[in-house]
């Protein structure tokens, strides 16, 4: 079995345990393991110097059972259906943690984005987009960026779409620009989310936040806006990382430098970043940092087997998307370190794009404070319900996320019944 089967796996894993804390039978939840659709499709695009490359693109409805799927799309080399299916069912279990009325997709394309031109790149999403066309739109599934994708490839999407619809569907993705129907807020939603469940957690566990040492791990838009406003708040941010390695620095890194440094142009990583004070280190040795929070921000499956044992953070914030293997989190359990599971860390992202959504069908907008207080009363609401449910069930947070999602769907599927 290959390592984003095990991805899978470790999702249907969680879903079982979940299922037996509720009491639940095996026909009750049996569907969750078969996503409700997986298309895979054939991309073909001319490239700048004449010749016909052809990707491989999927989009997978893994529930629809609380309304329509929703789920970013994924541009990377080593994306695979097995992935895929991954990411749909999480996002059917976080929009349920959350309480919005979603269920879950996902969608990838197998490239890597940095190799074409800005030209190719926009054939080949507009051509996907006509692959998948059959199975998008505003009342049935709603893409929005994901790794490698961002607002402008969005833009691309809605218009191929609303060109073969002959009318301006603005509500097909979120993420868009702002220009035309993106909602202000939602680039930086997901790590404004990460910020409060940060915050959260130190209350419950009657620690401050002013001086809390940070590792995170990813600096790109959820990682970079997370050490942003975590800075902000009073943490001290000592390590961040990205794929080329990180960097260390005891008494807190300055986190706008950094974020300016990588942005300024392209191909810009922390390894030819230079600062007073700084130690490069690499991405091992940011997971198994000492700090009091560890965020990983990246990929899937970077806690592992072998990494668990040497975990010295007190706390885990899952920013990413499966960060944890399942034989990991057993580790991190029997140590007592309190993972906060991606699910409800993560949803931010969503739950903005849930808004950008509503604004784009009832063709209206809402200013960028409506949209932060309503996200962080979602958030706070739907992290005292996980973390109350652990303390009285006396489980791992993860599991008790797991279970208020899985208790949702549940219900939702038994109340619609099973046609025909």
């Amino acid at each position: 079995m290959n390592k984003k089967q095990d991805t899978f796996e470790n999702v249907l894993n969680s879903i079982e345990r979940a299922a037996t804390l509720l009491g639940l039978e095996k026909s009750d939840y049996v569907a969750l393991e078969y996503p409700e659709r997986e298309l895979k499709v054939s991309i073909p695009i001319q490239m700048d110097d004449g010749r016909l490359a052809v990707f491989e693109g999927y989009r997978v409805q893994h529930s629809t059972s609380r309304g329509p799927a929703k789920g970013g799309i994924r541009f990377h080399p080593e994306v695979d259906i097995d992935e895929v299916k991954a990411l749909a069912a999480w996002m059917t279990l976080k929009c349920a943690v959350v309480n919005i009325p979603y269920g879950g997709a996902k969608g990838a394309v197998k490239v890597d984005p940095l190799t074409l031109s800005k030209k190719e790149l926009e054939r080949l999403t507009r051509r996907y987009t006509g692959m998948i066309l059959p199975l998008i739109g505003p009342e049935k599934d709603i893409p929005a960026p994901d790794v490698g994708t961002n607002a402008e490839i969005m833009g691309w999407i809605m218009d191929t779409y609303s060109m073969f619809k002959g009318y301006t569907v603005p509500g097909v993705v979120t993420g868009k620009p702002i220009d035309i129907g993106g909602s202000v807020g939602r680039s930086e939603a997901t790590g404004r989310g990460v910020m409060l469940i940060t915050r959260e957690t130190l209350h419950r566990m009657g620690k401050p936040i002013l001086g809390t040492s940070v590792a995170i791990q990813g600096m790109g838009s959820v990682g970079g806006t997370t050490a942003q406003l975590l800075e902000q708040e009073g943490c001290r941010v000592v390590a961040v990382s990205d794929v080329s390695g990180g960097v260390y620095k005891r008494s807190g890194l300055n986190i706008a430098e950094i974020r300016s440094y990588l942005n300024d142009k392209p191909g810009n990583l922390l390894s030819g970043y230079s600062a007073d004070g700084i130690k490069h280190i690499t991405n091992e040795g940011l997971l198994t940092m000492d700090v009091d929070i560890l965020i990983p921000a990246a990929l899937e499956n970077q806690i592992t087997l072998d990494i668990a044992p040497r975990i010295r953070a007190r706390v885990i914030i899952e920013a990413a998307n499966g960060p944890t293997t399942h034989e990991a989190d057993t580790i991190l359990e029997k140590q007592n370190i309190t993972v906060v599971p991606d699910i409800l860390v993560n949803a931010g992202g969503v739950v903005v794009s849930y808004f950008e959504w509503v604004q784009n069908i009832q063709s209206l907008t809402w200013d960028e404070e409506a949209v932060n207080q309503t996200l962080e009363r979602i958030m706070v609401r739907a992290f005292n319900a996980v973390w109350e449910e652990a303390v009285r069930s006396n489980i791992p947070l993860r599991m008790s996320a797991y279970k208020i999602a899985l208790d949702r769907i549940v219900r939702a599927k038994h109340t619609r019944g099973v046609f025909p």
